[in-house]
């Protein structure tokens, strides 16, 4: 159990990120889940954990803006005293071809999806080195590691995501903080509900397990990852995909 821990979780109101709060919240931590736009649906997620006798706060912020990046996490730590886990989790999709994307697209994308990693860890690092413990895992993607027509973008943020993790996982190696990554495959979530649906079931037909994974089965392995007990894992890569890519 997670009793007087603290979880940051990017983009933690809704999907992939909402199941990862969820579940930390249910197993004791306190978690503060960011989210960008959406307030009411971050304070309705927000009652529905609380309802369930959980511990969670909610805080607005932009991921790609580093002066945000600091001010939510001196708003968690004045407000709970710690953060033991950032969970990376926030990210977006502008989808178009190279030849018809904009510089303003291509940079919009990486600004979220791998800088706010970037910020969000370099605004939490010192107060975790300073504790001797921490854990860090960025939510990566499939597509990270097969690309993907009209993602040219979203691709290389989340393979960004691989070589950013790996590197900091070698320089927090001593100091009690490990650092992972998890890549989701195709996931029931508003994002892959936007997909049409002819497009859908051909993606559908290439995973061998024939199905959408589950925010849930996603969350699962973050909390296995930030346990206690897996602290000799670092530097990693979780795909949990249903055999789309191994």
């Amino acid at each position: 159990m997670l009793e007087g821990r603290v979880a940051f979780v990017t983009g933690g109101t809704r999907g992939i990120g909402a199941a990862i709060s969820a579940l930390l919240a249910k197993d004791g931590a306190h978690v503060a889940a960011g989210y960008n736009k959406g307030e009411e649906t971050a304070r309705q997620f927000k009652s529905t954990i609380e309802k369930n006798g959980a511990s969670i706060s909610v805080h607005q912020g932009r991921v790609d803006d580093p002066g945000d990046c600091q001010r939510v996490v001196q708003e968690v730590l004045d407000n709970f005293g710690r953060i033991d886990y950032l969970i990376n989790n926030a990210g977006i999709t502008i989808d178009k071809t190279v030849r018809k994307m904009t510089e303003e697209e291509w940079h919009q994308v990486l600004a979220v999806n791998l800088f706010g990693a970037f910020h969000m860890t370099k605004a939490v690092l010192e107060h975790m080195i300073g504790r001797g413990s921490g854990r860090v895992v960025n939510i990566s993607s499939v597509i990270g590691e097969t690309g993907n027509v009209g993602q040219a973008n979203y691709a290389a943020s989340k393979a960004g995501l691989f070589g950013f993790s790996k590197s900091l996982a070698l320089e927090m190696a001593q100091r009690g903080i490990t650092v992972n990554c998890v890549a989701p495959g195709f996931i029931e979530t508003e994002m892959v509900a936007a997909i049409p649906k002819p497009a859908l079931d051909k993606v559908i037909e290439r995973i061998p397990q024939r199905r959408l994974g589950r925010p849930d089965e996603v969350a699962r392995v973050v909390r296995f990852l930030i346990d206690d007990d897996s602290s000799y894992v670092t530097g990693a890569v979780y795909t949990v995909n249903g055999g789309l890519d191994m």
